[in-house]
């Protein structure tokens, strides 16, 4: 059939977006009768020039009957891609999990060098802004070229004695001091206290706004908190170390029960033992971590060459590695991973405001119906005009609150269904008596086992050989 002949037949439309173009039957006969090539050269006269599904125009050609009661997609065009997101380039590297004691081959750890504080002066450049870039561009169906998308824009998360040039591109500080990331990635330049010595009767507790640094023990009973990092050169005991930042601690905590090690962000220590630490992202440990209780909100790990968990719940956002979990003992271990109990605790909070936001806008909008009737009517005095104009604002602001809430629900709601990406590894041995926790699934391990992952599996808890 020639075009004109096809043109009785068939019919050609485009999406909105130029993105789709679709083929529908007008009429079939028994008359009717082509090949993939001519209506290709019928969807061509049409304007459809480009993405076109040749294997498709093939099947309606050799099967029209199949085709003819329904539009078929027999084009595609090419979505523009999005460019590079835009990055803020920080002067130091801060990621706290490649910084620290250098391991030596028998396992021991050398912490001659551990406190390097990232010391910066005023009017010294600390972070720069690189703008993104375009994508790769695309192309509709009729061969219209689309611009590429440009990347996300990075912006500073302005954080304390730091200035920001006009255009938006360079972080400076503003005083002598240590640069230092606390919680949600703000960037801050601490001042910086330092003891030398233990932290004990002659020194009392330290609440201090800016980075610590301790050059010996801090003892049972007292109490360090700073809004920069905590550097603690000696050990722990049962203190109270609580940090907006990182906290780090070459001699280890020893803390009998008591007290507790808090950061916003990482918690680094030779080891713990008997201690309860609580990191936003990372616990990381070069000896062990013995019956304590630990949560971190990313990852947990315990990674010398001697690593061992045993005892108490370690428990992590994410993942937890060690080289040996539990002992020949069967000592019980809980390790749980794809848990985030803030988070869970948040969202309970978040419905129940959410139910209380949704009853208050239908009460508002049941006096607004009554007010417009007024208004309608001819009827509504100032004091009611006033109500409304009042009620007509809280109606917005409640609207807006309750989609916030709806919006970080459903984030809440996606982190804790998705266990695909939390795992336990054990480069060593993992010993029965060990209970291992994946989102709502749990496992108990009878038998010892060697160099595995335990990872979430089609509905159980599944271990597969452990890979570095």
């Amino acid at each position: 059939m020639d075009i004109l002949q096809l043109e009785s037949y068939l019919r050609i439309q485009t999406s909105a977006d130029k993105q789709s173009a679709f083929l529908t039957f007008n009429r079939l006969t028994d008359e009717f009768e082509t090949n993939g090539g001519e209506l290709e050269r019928f969807i061509r006269s049409k304007g459809v020039v480009h993405g076109l599904r040749t294997e498709v125009l093939n099947q309606i050609a050799a099967n029209p009957i199949a085709f003819c009661k329904e539009q078929t997609q027999i084009a595609e065009g090419d979505s523009p891609k999005p460019g590079k997101d835009g990055s803020i380039r920080l002067a130091y590297d801060m990621d706290d999990r490649h910084n620290g004691p250098t391991e030596l081959e028998d396992g021991k750890v050398d912490f001659k060098e551990v406190v390097k504080l990232k010391n910066v002066k005023r009017g010294q450049l600390i972070a720069e802004c690189f703008e993104p870039e375009i994508g790769v561009p695309g192309m509709t169906v009729t061969g219209e070229a689309i611009p590429g998308k440009y990347g996300k824009q990075a912006r500073f998360k302005v954080g304390k004695n730091v200035v920001v040039n006009d255009e938006q591109t360079a972080m400076y500080a503003a005083i002598d001091g240590l640069i230092t990331l606390t919680d949600k990635e703000k960037i801050n330049v601490f001042p910086v206290y330092e003891v030398n010595g233990d932290v004990d009767y002659s020194i009392g507790n330290i609440d201090f706004v800016g980075t610590v640094v301790i050059r010996g023990n801090v003892l049972s009973g007292f109490r360090v908190k700073a809004s920069g990092d905590i550097r603690i050169v000696g050990g722990v005991e049962g203190a109270e170390i609580e940090s907006e930042g990182s906290v780090e601690i070459t001699g280890g905590i020893l803390a009998g029960n008591k007290g507790f090690v808090k950061a916003a962000r990482n918690v680094r220590s030779s080891f713990i033992q008997d201690g309860n630490v609580i990191a936003g992202e990372d616990v990381l440990v070069s000896q062990s971590i013995m019956h304590s209780h630990v949560k971190a909100g990313r990852s947990v790990i315990c990674s010398g060459a001697k690593a061992l968990i045993v005892g108490g719940a370690v428990q992590a956002g994410e993942t937890v590695t060690a080289r040996t979990i539990g002992n020949s003992m069967s000592t019980a271990t809980s390790i749980e991973v794809g848990v985030k109990p803030e988070l869970r605790s948040e969202m309970i909070e978040l419905r129940t405001r959410l139910k209380q936001g949704v009853e208050n806008l239908d009460k508002t909008d049941k006096a607004l119906t009554i007010l417009d009737q007024l208004a309608a009517s001819g009827q509504l005095t100032p004091d009611r005009l006033a109500l409304r104009i009042k009620l007509t604002a809280t109606k917005r602001q409640t609207v807006a609150e309750n989609d916030q809430m709806k919006e970080r629900i459903l984030e809440i709601e996606k982190s804790l269904e998705d266990s695909d990406q939390s795992k336990v590894n054990v480069a060593g041995t993992v010993f029965g008596g060990t209970k291992i926790v994946i989102g709502r699934y749990t496992k108990f391990v009878k038998d010892s086992a060697q160099r595995v992952t335990f990872r979430y599996s089609e509905g159980d808890i599944a271990f597969v050989p452990y890979t570095p």
